[in-house]
């Protein structure tokens, strides 16, 4: 899946000219190259993780937060040339690393994702299918969250409530898909129901479609993700 939505991406972005990468993309304060950038890095990113559960010796996502934000923005002043190749390069290094995980059969370690969250070396391609996915849907190149694929979302649905778990201000929710998909996320309050197709639950738990496009919502305001 990780793989398909690369290629995805990819095909989509290839025809964006460079005045276009610096147009503003729909996250506020980014461009498109901004948010391309943001994704190679966060390959790297993931592939460091990788190679801490291979190894056992920590690797951390990021050296710092301001290390993280220098990078970004050093790299959205690219050609367009440039960051497709640095899209393309980022993601065949860490599917390269996912199959050297799969060959030290350690999808089991433990490791530390930004932010403290501990999870299994087995995730973190689902932490990498969202990121593409959801900022594909960023980019706004065409990509919209009605096009994502009923089963990548509810697999991003289960990644999105293991995130979630612990977060005390994240109301709880029951999220019914159409499909007859259901999973509970959030921990705090009563447990609210909200019913949809599958990318739209996704969409409106990312907050990148309105509480139009579910029923339950109601006016409920989600915290960032």
């Amino acid at each position: 899946m990780v793989a398909q939505a690369t290629q995805r991406l990819l095909g989509d972005t290839i025809a964006v000219s460079d005045e276009d990468w610096r147009r503003p993309s729909r996250l506020p304060n980014w461009t498109r190259a901004h948010v391309a950038t943001h994704l190679a890095r966060q390959a790297d990113a993931i592939r460091r993780l990788t190679e801490w559960a291979r190894t056992g010796e920590r690797r951390d996502m990021y050296s710092s937060a301001d290390q993280r934000e220098s990078e970004i923005e050093a790299g959205a002043g690219r050609t367009g040339l440039e960051l497709q190749v640095d899209l393309d390069t980022s993601a065949g290094r860490l599917g390269e690393a996912f199959d050297a995980l799969n060959e030290a059969n350690t999808w089991d370690a433990v490791v530390e994702m930004r932010g403290g969250l501990r999870v299994p070396a087995r995730l973190l391609p689902l932490a990498r299918l969202l990121e593409v996915i959801i900022h594909h849907v960023d980019l706004d190149v065409g990509f919209e969250v009605a096009h994502i694929d009923r089963q990548m979302a509810e697999w991003l649905l289960e990644w999105c409530a293991f995130r979630l778990r612990d977060r005390e201000e994240f109301p709880r929710l029951v999220l019914t898909s159409e499909s007859g998909f259901t999973i509970n996320v959030g921990s705090s309050g009563d447990p609210r129901p909200i019913t949809g197709k599958s990318s739209d639950l996704l969409g409106w738990l990312m907050n990148r479609v309105d509480g139009s496009a579910v029923t339950g919502a109601d006016e409920l305001r989600l915290p960032a993700f």
